[in-house]
């Protein structure tokens, strides 16, 4: 429990429900490991709010305590779960994430065009409405087959069904135990393409899949297919509106970038959404509404950004944004 709590208290000391826990942490974690050791825990109700990334968002907050035990668990079924996904499924993974999922989909294109020789096409997926749609019944149902002691499925259940959108169905999307129970959901997904339709060139970030081939009739297929894999096995849809079939030539759409034979560039709608950050960011500083440490570590994590990607005219556009108007070091630090 203490380890769960340095854990989650990273980069949240400053928040007041955070150190109203830890003004009597000891007290606190104990009456929290006796309530889970007598199986009197339950999950209190979450609170809501919104946020842009870049889409609006519905996050749903537990209190302190119950966060803390979402990160102990998970440190304990992350170990379970995560040796059985496939390698190719990039979210919230240890050693994955969107930089090693977008640099994996360019090495699959250079396999399956054999270095851009042959004809190739990407069907690009995802699923309407993911989070608000998992079913608690086949969620549970997965788990159960890992999970064998009856009182750690009894909490894990706790959880699940303490919220849902539609009667049985739903997850959190603050806590971070939803984030592996989306992975141990879209998993079948995953066993299914690779090991029934046997695809080859497959890759995952949450919802978010793309699959290579190139045979462009076969992709149909795989369309059609995953649609009643997904309807009958899973409760779930894939969105009409975003599933697409393109060469290769014209560019993938990927995690923020745009993979294109022989480099990649940042989507023109994260450019933009950067720069309008940048300009906000520094009428903000000028206000004195942030302080320089916070905008210096913004601007370098957009910077960063642009690193992975074909992108030094937007690295000039940021560092001449956050130079005209003061100096704030970012220009003597990146030329």
């Amino acid at each position: 429990m203490f380890t769960a709590w340095q854990e989650f208290c990273r980069g949240k000391r400053s928040k007041a429900d955070v150190q109203v826990f830890r003004f009597d942490l000891e007290n606190n974690i104990f009456r929290l490991n006796e309530e889970l050791k007598n199986c009197t825990w339950e999950p209190s109700s979450y609170s809501g709010f919104y946020v842009r990334d870049p889409k609006l968002r519905h996050i749903h907050k537990a209190v302190v305590k119950d966060r803390i035990f979402n990160q102990a668990l998970f440190r304990i079924l992350y170990q379970i779960f995560d040796p059985v996904f496939i390698y190719d499924s990039y979210s919230c993974r240890v050693g994955k994430g969107t930089h090693r999922g977008v640099l994996r989909l360019e090495s699959f294109i250079r396999k399956a065009s054999k270095n851009y020789t042959r004809p190739t096409f990407a069907l690009k997926c995802d699923v309407k409405k993911f989070f608000d749609s998992i079913s608690h019944e086949i969620l549970l149902g997965i788990i159960k087959n890992k999970i064998c002691d009856g009182k750690t499925f009894d909490i894990i259940s706790l959880i699940v069904k303490s919220f849902q959108t539609v009667e049985g169905k739903g997850l959190p999307l603050g806590n971070v135990t939803s984030q592996l129970f989306a992975n141990v959901y879209l998993n079948e997904l995953d066993q299914f393409v690779k090991h029934v339709l046997k695809v080859k060139y497959y890759v995952r970030y949450c919802d978010d899949f793309i699959i290579l081939e190139n045979d462009k009739e076969k992709l149909f297929d795989h369309v059609r297919t995953i649609e009643s894999f997904l309807g009958k096995n899973l409760d779930l849809k894939l969105h009409p509106n975003k599933i697409s079939i393109r060469k290769i030539s014209q560019g993938i759409d990927f995690l923020g970038y745009v993979v294109l034979p022989h480099y990649k560039v940042l989507r023109t709608k994260t450019k933009r959404r950067v720069l309008r950050k940048v300009d906000l960011l520094r009428r903000n500083i000028e206000e004195g509404i942030i302080t320089k440490e916070f905008f210096d570590s913004l601007v370098q994590s957009y910077l960063g950004i642009l690193k992975h990607c074909r992108g030094q005219q937007v690295s000039e556009q940021i560092k001449l944004k956050t130079g005209l108007s003061c100096d704030f070091g970012i220009i003597s630090t990146y030329n």
